[in-house]
């Protein structure tokens, strides 16, 4: 699966547990805010990725489509340390043009994200 060109920059891997893409995220230079912590930027960065990944997990028969943002919202619940923070979305809705996702990023436990995210993606699908 390709990840967008962000995800490069983030430095993050793809993983699947249990069938379903989940990103991993190092912790370095590149995604410092405050001395010790993760930048809200490179957390947000973190989930969009883990979202268009879920989503084009989803769409993998879809070669030809396309997704587009359309919206984000994120909720920061903790500061992220210096570890490696992974993050996961979740498919809540796939139509026709339209499809929803949430994902969490969590640092030790998945049970306790350090922040989560709602977006909305428009689907552009090829010629049949």
């Amino acid at each position: 699966m390709k990840l967008p060109p962000y995800a490069q920059l983030l430095g993050v891997t793809l993983e699947l547990v249990d069938d379903l893409p989940e990103i991993a995220m190092p912790f370095g230079h590149h995604v410092v805010g405050r001395p010790g912590f993760l930048q809200g930027g490179a957390i947000a960065g973190l989930l969009e990725v883990a979202a268009v990944a879920a989503l084009r997990h989803a769409l993998a028969g879809e070669d030809a489509a396309r997704v587009k943002p359309i919206n984000a919202t994120v909720d920061f619940m903790r500061g992220g340390r210096d570890r490696v923070t992974r993050a996961a979305g979740t498919i809540t809705r796939l139509g026709t043009r339209v499809a929803t996702v949430s994902a969490i990023a969590w640092q030790d436990d998945r049970a306790r994200p350090i922040a989560a995210a709602r977006l909305n993606y428009l689907i552009e699908r090829g010629e049949a």
